[in-house]
């Protein structure tokens, strides 16, 4: 019977060493050409993706974007945001206009199957939901009679929306708007009665995009599962491996309490799952064409990109109700270790535990 760590130490660095095109990534080479990961985003709303007072891009799915570019450049400002919208995000990535796209970007079978895109891993597992003003004076969507839903267009979200309410026979008119932005305008100007996205960017919108979030409520429906996730190109599988495993880096980091505070205390640990995470055991790295400090970067640079996949980008969100739910860690009934947005990745068909450190122990 292998042991977790033999497990870990031994298979999985053979797993890796043997993915096909690890030392010929053409996006990679190119990416150190250049000096800089060019990195697909959008305004999916505060503590997501969006621009500060200062002009900067912040959030959850932006600082995934620092993390490629501390692992594959040593810097996690080594980084170009191009802005995209929901009928540019795809073809941009696939057409190599930018590495990859980082945002509240469903993993469904379409897009993994016949689009040239690859999701690289489940960051969060989301769920859509309605925001309403609480002058509305309901508390369930089905006991409004009629409704105009505020939604951004070309998304998973007018799909789940229009087949909701036929489904459930609602007399809501749907009004779709080209971006988030133009969307949660129209909502809060009160030319839609309800405003459906996910429910996190919900969350952020009445916690922080309104003057009073007292005269917002959202709903508990939820409509759908969102798997959310960055993308890439399907033809170079070297950079498709490195980006899935700095999100595996990331949740492994959390999940062992590896923090930019005590980084040269866990340097020193014994625990071997840690000492390869930080590449004090040498191996990880040079199987994904990288130096062996790749992950530790992730922990170590200013933004503290490992961290972000905390509470930092959540408080928003949880002043107002909404907590990290299926992707907070837990412990697997089978005492397998702690897993990050499992559910997720199996609703998209893939396993998206830290394989850094998790393992079923056989």
């Amino acid at each position: 019977m292998l042991g977790r760590s033999q497990f870990l130490g031994g298979a999985l660095l053979i797993l890796l060493a043997t993915l096909p095109g690890a030392s010929n990534a053409d996006t990679l080479d190119r990416i150190k050409e250049r000096g800089s990961v060019q990195c697909g985003v959008n305004r999916s709303g505060q503590g997501l993706s969006t621009v500060n007072a200062a002009g900067e891009w912040v959030g959850f799915f932006v600082d995934f974007c620092r993390a490629v570019a501390a692992a594959t450049l040593k810097s996690a400002s080594a980084v170009e945001f191009v802005e995209l919208n929901q009928r540019t995000r795809f073809d941009a990535t696939r057409d190599g206009a930018v590495d990859l796209f980082s945002a509240n970007t469903t993993w469904t079978l379409t897009r993994d199957a016949s689009m040239g895109l690859q999701f690289a891993a489940t960051l969060y597992y989301d769920g859509q939901g309605f925001i309403a003003p609480t002058s509305l004076a309901t508390k369930k969507l089905k006991d409004l009679k009629q409704a105009t839903v505020c939604v951004t267009g070309n998304t998973t979200t007018e799909n789940n929306l229009a087949e909701y309410i036929k489904v459930n026979r609602l007399d809501f008119k749907i009004t779709t708007l080209t971006s988030n932005d133009s969307a949660v305008s129209a909502f809060l100007s009160r030319r839609c009665d309800l405003y459906t996205t996910d429910r996190l960017a919900l969350a952020g919108l009445r916690a922080a995009g309104t003057s009073k979030p007292d005269d917002y409520v959202v709903f508990s429906e939820i409509i759908s599962k969102e798997p959310l996730g960055p993308i890439v190109r399907s033809d170079d599988a070297a950079w498709f491996t490195i980006v899935k495993w700095v999100a595996f880096a990331m949740i492994a980091a959390e999940e062992k309490g590896v923090a930019s505070t005590n980084l040269a205390h866990m340097r020193n640990s014994s625990d071997p799952e840690i000492r390869r995470l930080l590449g004090v055991d040498p191996g990880l790295g040079k199987a994904l064409g990288l130096d062996e400090a790749w992950a530790a970067r992730l922990i170590e640079q200013p933004r503290r990109c490992a961290e972000a996949l905390g509470r930092a980008n959540f408080r928003p969100a949880e002043a107002v109700g909404v907590t990290r739910g299926r992707c907070a860690f837990r412990r697997a009934p089978s005492d397998r270790g702690y897993t990050a947005c499992s559910r997720g990745a199996d609703i998209a068909g893939k396993v998206t535990e830290s394989r850094i450190l998790v393992a079923a122990k056989g």
